[in-house]
């Protein structure tokens, strides 16, 4: 499975793109950064990365996008920028009918390091290691986009059997009514 994992942003989207089967080992196979101007409009921003988005769906040609979920922070205008670049990297995903998988910033470091609670630092030493890198990509963006290709890659099998079961059960119940 080829894996795109996405860090949105508006001045630093994190991507990064990951190959391999869970139990075996990964390859990374890119890792960057879609940069914007902070001085920029909105709108040039997002088109930005919507370019720097397509280019790596042009480019590496992954079978899903895996994104960050937005979750609530206090600083209000940070969390619109990565909603809005979050939106765009699905938008782009969505019109070439690439799947999209949401995994929370949690679920990305539990799965990376074994704790919810890990920091950047954590994170980006356990990729290094996971894909046997000589050092961290920088910046901690792209070490983040690398651990949510991992995250999807290792969580997808189990997220697909009990989507399977969930509409097994579903389709039972609705034959015995």
């Amino acid at each position: 499975m080829r894996v795109l994992g996405v860090d949105p942003g508006l001045t630093r989207c994190g991507v990064g793109v990951v190959e391999g089967v869970a139990g075996r080992p990964l390859t990374m196979i890119g890792v960057g950064v879609v940069r914007t101007p902070a001085d920029a409009e909105l709108g040039d921003r997002l088109v930005a990365v919507e370019r720097g988005i397509e280019e790596w769906l042009d480019t590496y040609r992954p079978e899903v996008v895996a994104v960050e979920r937005v979750f609530s922070q206090h600083n209000v205008s940070t969390v619109m920028g990565t909603a809005q670049a979050s939106a765009v990297a699905m938008l782009c995903a969505a019109r070439r009918g690439i799947p999209v998988a949401l995994h929370t910033p949690s679920e990305v470091k539990a799965a990376v390091t074994g704790t919810g609670r890990a920091d950047k630092a954590q994170v980006g030493a356990m990729v290094t290691r996971l894909l046997r890198l000589s050092a961290p990509p920088k910046p901690a963006d792209a070490a983040d986009a690398l651990a949510l290709a991992i995250c999807h890659i290792w969580r997808a099998p189990a997220q697909n059997r009990l989507q399977r079961a969930a509409a097994l059960h579903a389709a039972s119940k609705g034959r015995t009514r």
